[in-house]
């Protein structure tokens, strides 16, 4: 049984394992694929947010003044965030550090 806490030698780390990090250890590489994930996720998002306009323009269908009651609780949930946001960076900013004392 080997202790966890011992060094992995390289001999039982798998061929491929070992050149799947040098290939990650290439900048250009990381920086495609941090690219092609905010690519993706900016696909995700919008595709979101076509469901979201689709599923409220269906219920103002069978409930008209849907969208409007949508909207105006959207917009205070996007208030009432802000100052929640505020209040914790005023609160993370007023208080000093110890080390700072």
């Amino acid at each position: 049984m080997t202790n966890s806490t011992e060094p992995t030698s390289a001999s039982s780390v798998p061929q491929e394992l070992l050149e799947h990090l040098a290939d990650l250890l290439h900048t250009d590489q990381v920086l495609d694929d941090i690219a092609d994930l905010r690519q993706k996720d900016q696909v995700l998002h919008d595709i979101l947010a076509v469901d979201v306009w689709a599923l409220a323009k269906t219920m103002d269908e069978f409930q008209p003044g849907f969208w409007a009651a949508f909207m105006r609780n959207r917009a205070e949930a996007t208030r009432r965030f802000i100052e929640a946001r505020n209040r914790r960076a005023r609160q993370e900013s007023s208080t000093r550090h110890p080390f700072f004392d």
